[in-house]
């Protein structure tokens, strides 16, 4: 009976074909319902999402569908995996199905969807780019591009303020370090905030610098103290702001 052939045997007889026939089309009922039934789940809500997950998987393991029909399965898994931030394995989802059809504009989306949400934005909008070129009136998608573009320039912005400082913060340490000066602990932040030392454009360092009286108690600070400046100039600054006013 072909009920109990080996797998990788060939039907010899008649009976045999309609027999595997018979299961195939079993099979392909089954999967179908059990697809029928995962979007039922989905359509019932969040607690019902991994059962949506378990039909959709079971009906993936049928083996008996078309790659149009499994790539919508893996498809509709991605979507449940995304309504459950399970972003990395509706990437892998919709990766399967795509490959399975690469035209499944939805798996392009959720894609797109999953990418994003994991950071990967070179990887969505490429896949935005793709399912535009399936559909290029398709509102979700071009949406979706919009926002990863407005992503992406405000992570190159970021990036190159970042880049910028640590270049500026490069610089500064090696003027120090030419100098032959020797940077000890911060103290006295409550006096003087978070000023700190800076190099201009003519690789001249520029300090704030503190002036404790402890005698009385008091102190001075200067914010921006150049490195080619007479100290007696502040001194004088610093004696103006401190003269009495006589009315």
């Amino acid at each position: 009976m072909a009920l109990w052939m080996d797998a990788e045997s060939e039907p010899k007889t008649e009976s045999e074909k309609a027999d595997l026939d018979a299961i195939a089309a079993l099979k392909e009922s089954a999967a179908i319902e059990l697809k029928e039934k995962g979007n039922e789940y989905v359509k019932k809500g969040k607690k019902h999402y991994y059962d949506a997950i378990d039909c959709y998987t079971r009906a993936i393991n049928q083996n008996v569908l078309s790659d149009s029909e499994n790539s919508v399965l893996y498809a509709n898994r991605a979507h449940v995996n995304l309504l459950l931030g399970n972003y990395r394995r509706a990437l892998t989802d919709a990766e399967e199905a795509l490959k399975l059809c690469p035209t499944n504009v939805k798996a392009h989306y959720r894609a797109a969807k999953a990418s994003s949400s994991l950071n990967l934005l070179n990887d969505a909008k490429s896949f935005c780019e793709k399912g535009l070129e399936q559909d290029p009136d398709n509102k979700e998608l071009k949406k979706l591009a919009v926002e990863i573009d407005s992503r992406k320039r405000e992570q190159e912005a970021r990036e190159a303020q970042v880049s910028k400082a640590v270049g500026e913060a490069k610089n500064l340490l090696s003027a120090i370090e030419d100098r032959g000066l020797k940077i000890g602990k911060a103290t006295f932040q409550e006096l003087t905030g978070l000023r700190k030392p800076f190099l201009d454009k003519n690789n001249i360092l520029h300090w704030p610098v503190l002036l404790l009286y402890a005698e009385v108690m008091s102190s001075d600070f200067i914010e921006d103290f150049c490195e080619t400046d007479m100290f007696a100039a502040h001194l004088d600054m610093i004696s103006i702001f401190r003269m009495p006013i006589s009315l």
